[in-house]
C-alpha cells in the first residue's frame, strides 16, 4: 500500500486496516522517551488526516470505550443512537445505559451526569463545605479570574509551568488517555488537550457550575482544533465511571486537599488506572515551620470534620498514602507549601 505524506505527517488514510493514530501513538511509546520539551515544540507524533470523513472514521472504528457505571463499573451503551453519536460522545438529550444494572445516565448541553445519584428527584444528601463551595456558581466564576491565580502565594508556580512539570512525569503514557480529576473550569484539561499528546481527555468535576464554566472557556478556545477530544462529566472521584484499568494517565492539579477521603480517592486513582500508567497531583502541604504549632495534628482533626477538606502534614504522609492504595515509585517536588507528587501503578 503506498503513503500519504503530509506536511511531512503520516496520514491516516496511509495507514494498515486495524491500526489507527491513536493505537499507532500508544505502541511502545514508552521506547521512544525524548524530553517533553522537544516534544512540545516540535509536535513529535502528531498526526494529520485528509478529511473529515477519515476523522471519523478512525475516531467511531478505533477509540476506546472505557466510561463505566459507577455502580457497577461495566460498560455504558447509549440509548438514543444519533448518526455521530456513541457513548464516549453523547450529544445533548442522550441517555446511556449500563449493560449489567440497567441504570441511566443523561447528558445535558454541557455534560455527561455520571453520578451514582443521577436522575434523582427526591433523594439529596449533605455536602462537605470543600464540596459545596466549588458548586457555587461564584466561585466558579471567579476560579480562572482571579481565585487560582492567588495560589502563587502558597508557592503554585502557575498553570503553565505546573503543566510543564506535570508533563516530566506524563512522558512515558503520551498518546493515551488522560483524566483531569477535579478539572474545576479546565484550566488543565485545555492545557492537556490542546498538547495534542493524548488521544482522548476526560475532565471531571462534581460542580456543576464549574463544569458549565469549562464547557464555555472551551467553546472560545480558538487554539483547541479538535475540541471533540475532551468529554465533560460530572462524576464522584470516589466512585470514578471508568472501566478498571482503562487509564493511562490520572491528573489532579490542586484537588486532592478538597477530597473528603483522600484514600478513597486515590484508590479508585489506582483501580481505573492500566499496569505502568501514571498519577500527577498538586497540593499543600503544611509542614517546616507549621510542626511548631501546637496541637497541628488536632487542629487539622477538626478542620478536616468541619470542612471537609484535608491537610497534609509531611511528604511521608502522601507517600503512604499512594503506596496504601497499590502505587509505586512515589516522587515529589516542593516549592513552599506546593507539592507536585506522582506514583505509578504497578506493571504486571
Amino acid at each position: 500500500m503506498p503513503r500519504t505524506i503530509v506536511s511531512g505527517r503520516l496520514s491516516p488514510a496511509a495507514l494498515p486496516i486495524g491500526l489507527s493514530v491513536s493505537r499507532l501513538l500508544s505502541v511502545k511509546y514508552a521506547a521512544q522517551r525524548l524530553p517533553v520539551s522537544v516534544l512540545i515544540s516540535a509536535r513529535v507524533c502528531s498526526f494529520a488526516v485528509e478529511t473529515k470523513s477519515s476523522v471519523d472514521y478512525v475516531v467511531e472504528k478505533e477509540k476506546k470505550k472505557i466510561l463505566a457505571c459507577p455502580i457497577c463499573y461495566n460498560s455504558l451503551a447509549a440509548l438514543i443512537s444519533q448518526p455521530h453519536e456513541s457513548a464516549e460522545y453523547p450529544a445533548s438529550g442522550t441517555h446511556l445505559q449500563c449493560k449489567y444494572c440497567k441504570k441511566s445516565y443523561s447528558a445535558n448541553e454541557t455534560h455527561l451526569d455520571l453520578t451514582v445519584a443521577s436522575g434523582t428527584k427526591q433523594y439529596t444528601e449533605p455536602l462537605p463545605l470543600s464540596i459545596e463551595l466549588y458548586r457555587n456558581p461564584l466561585v466558579s466564576f471567579l476560579y480562572e479570574r482571579g481565585w487560582r491565580q492567588n495560589f502563587m502565594w502558597g508557592g503554585f508556580p502557575g498553570p503553565e509551568k505546573e503543566f510543564e512539570m506535570a508533563g516530566e512525569y506524563l512522558k512515558h503514557v503520551l498518546g493515551g488517555n488522560i483524566i483531569d480529576a477535579s478539572c474545576g473550569s479546565g484550566l488543565f484539561s485545555r492545557l492537556f488537550a490542546k498538547s495534542e499528546h493524548f488521544a482522548m481527555v476526560y475532565a471531571l468535576d462534581y460542580s456543576e457550575n464549574m463544569l458549565r464554566q469549562c464547557y464555555e472557556f472551551l467553546k472560545q478556545e480558538a487554539n483547541l482544533i479538535d475540541k471533540k477530544i475532551v468529554v465533560l462529566a460530572r462524576a464522584d472521584i470516589a466512585r470514578l465511571p471508568f472501566l478498571s484499568g482503562s487509564v493511562d494517565a490520572v491528573h489532579a492539579g490542586a484537588a486532592l486537599h478538597c477530597w473528603p477521603s483522600p484514600s478513597s480517592a486515590v484508590a479508585e486513582i489506582s483501580r481505573v488506572l492500566r499496569p505502568g500508567g501514571v498519577f500527577v497531583a498538586t497540593t499543600f502541604i503544611y509542614d517546616g515551620l507549621f510542626r511548631f504549632v501546637p496541637f497541628l495534628k488536632e487542629l487539622r482533626q477538626e478542620i478536616m470534620r468541619y470542612s471537609g477538606s484535608h491537610m497534609f502534614l509531611s511528604e511521608r504522609e502522601l507517600e503512604d498514602l499512594c503506596k496504601s492504595c497499590g502505587l509505586v515509585g512515589f516522587t515529589c517536588v516542593r516549592n513552599g507549601l506546593f507539592i507536585m507528587l506522582s506514583a505509578t501503578k504497578p506493571t504486571r
